[in-house]
């Protein structure tokens, strides 16, 4: 296997294994949303951690904690990713896992909205024309089906704003999730204990099978990011921007065919418009991918 292959194979991997999370997130819905995020960032520390230390790449944190504007920027990080972990957790067990996909087809778009904002981006017509039919698509959800998609738009709004802290932050993606992770291990360590002394742990009342299940959610964080992080060494960007589709793909279709959510015409006219903007996205980003590729050919010719 070639080491193209080997990356689209990490890269579908880790968007399968995100886009099915919604099913794991039902297994442990016992326990409270808060419950399971704080499990997720202890696991989550705990495997980074081992991992780090199996590759000898522990010792270099210890350098970059004396670097207090890197810890800040992670702090921030970390807070971000914790209200983005907490809101899909609690959307995908209160039945909004179909909004929950919405937010992660509006992310892309909201990347670029951000970087024209805070990175003084020039966006090309055809990027306007995108975020222009997405804006659309919310603003039909909002008055023609009767709801704002707040749900979505926390998600993406997050998401986009974490992304934008890491896209200029100095660490590699598993030491950045370990230190996040690590940041938030006292106060996600905290609450277990509290709810445990207020009798309201599920993981004190759980079986082995649902201990192991809320102990796994560190492999189910850490695996995919792990595979992501390959596959962005070894295929194009504009390939991974594509692929990254498939999960909030496999969400909605969970939500719809799996734990039956209603997907009304109203909601589904809203849907269409940011479909259709994202394919204008992903198609004009592929078109100038390809025109620069031609050139560079040619110049070496």
């Amino acid at each position: 296997m070639t080491k193209n292959n080997k990356g689209i194979s990490a890269a579908l991997g880790a968007f399968v294994i995100w886009g099915l999370l919604p099913i794991y997130w039902k297994t442990v819905s016992q326990a409270i949303p808060i419950e399971i995020l704080s499990h997720r960032i202890i696991w989550s520390t705990v495997v980074t951690l081992l991992i780090l230390i199996f590759w000898g790449k522990a010792a270099q944190l210890i350098i970059v904690l004396k670097d207090h504007n890197v810890v800040l920027r992670f702090m921030l990080t970390s807070l971000l990713l914790s209200v983005n972990w907490l809101m899909y957790i609690w959307a995908v067990n209160s039945n909004y896992i179909i909004e929950s996909s919405l937010g992660y087809y509006i992310n892309p778009l909201v990347n670029v909205l951000l970087g024209v904002v805070f990175l003084q981006e020039r966006l090309r017509k055809l990027q306007w024309t995108a975020l222009f039919l997405a804006f659309l698509g919310v603003c039909y959800l909002t008055f023609g089906y009767g709801q704002f998609p707040w749900i979505a738009i926390v998600l993406a709004v997050t998401f986009g704003l974490y992304g934008l802290l890491r896209k200029t932050a100095s660490l590699p993606s598993l030491e950045g999730l370990f230190l996040e992770t690590a940041i938030l291990f006292i106060p996600a360590l905290t609450v277990l204990l509290y709810l445990a002394s207020q009798g309201q742990s599920d993981f004190t009342h759980q079986n082995n099978n649902g201990r192991l299940l809320l102990a796994a959610t560190g492999i189910v964080t850490s695996l995919p990011l792990l595979l992501f992080g390959y596959a962005a060494q070894k295929i194009q960007l504009s390939t991974l921007g594509v692929v990254q589709y498939l999960a909030p793909t496999i969400q909605l279709s969970i939500g719809i065919f799996v734990y039956g959510e209603s997907f009304p015409k109203q909601q589904m006219i809203g849907f269409s418009l940011v479909w259709t903007g994202l394919l204008i996205y992903v198609t004009e980003g592929l078109m100038i991918r390809t025109r620069r590729d031609r050139r560079g050919l040619q110049e070496k010719g």
